[in-house]
């Protein structure tokens, strides 16, 4: 029988369910879609592949368990930014900064999100991905109509793009700070101008 080491064993299969998360997370984040395997995924934890299959049945479904432990932080922490922030301008900043926040190395959510978006991935899973970020994540576009935004939904898909684009640059090894002050820059001077 195998060792319990925890008080009960609901709390056992938590922190190997935790544990096989944090792999999961180092995995995508090192190797992309394709470094993570059940494999890589006993090895990295230390648990026998069976083991890692009584928890997730496919590597979809562990790329789904991420997101849906990691995506409900990020809404946090942008929300409490954006709610901080005084003005208008100053909300679309902070949710900008906060977005990008959770995108730099070492932290979570954004990070995930960004490894996915070019995984070959089930259009079943990737739209569930989709419809998570949209239940989970704060919504800029209330942030748009208080500018006074004449197209508010087209400007918020346009942030999401240049978000998106900065943590590409992040990634390609570009400065954090150069690259969080000019996305803000774009989104005030640019999309955070009615007109």
């Amino acid at each position: 029988m195998p060792r319990i080491n925890a008080a009960t064993v609901a709390e056992h299969r938590a922190q190997q369910r935790a544990a096989l998360l944090n792999a999961a997370r180092e995995l995508l984040l090192d190797g992309g879609y394709s470094g993570l395997s059940f494999g890589a995924l006993a090895k990295r934890t230390g648990l026998a592949r069976p083991t890692v299959y009584s928890y997730f049945r496919t590597r979809d479904d562990v790329v789904l368990a991420l997101c849906e432990a990691e995506l409900p932080q990020v809404a946090a922490d942008t929300d409490r930014a954006v709610r901080r922030a005084g003005t208008p301008r100053d909300r679309l900043a902070a949710f900008v900064r906060a977005q990008l926040r959770a995108a730099q190395p070492g932290e979570r959510g954004h990070r995930v999100a960004h490894a996915l978006v070019d995984a070959p991935l089930p259009e079943q899973t990737r739209q569930r991905i989709i419809a998570l970020h949209r239940e989970l994540m704060p919504d800029p576009v209330p942030l748009l109509e208080d500018l006074g935004h004449p197209h508010p939904i087209l400007a918020a898909a346009l942030l999401r793009g240049l978000i998106h684009a900065a943590v590409a640059a992040v990634d390609a090894g570009e400065s954090v700070r150069r690259v969080s002050q000019l996305t803000v820059r774009a989104a005030l001077d640019g999309l955070g101008q009615p007109g």
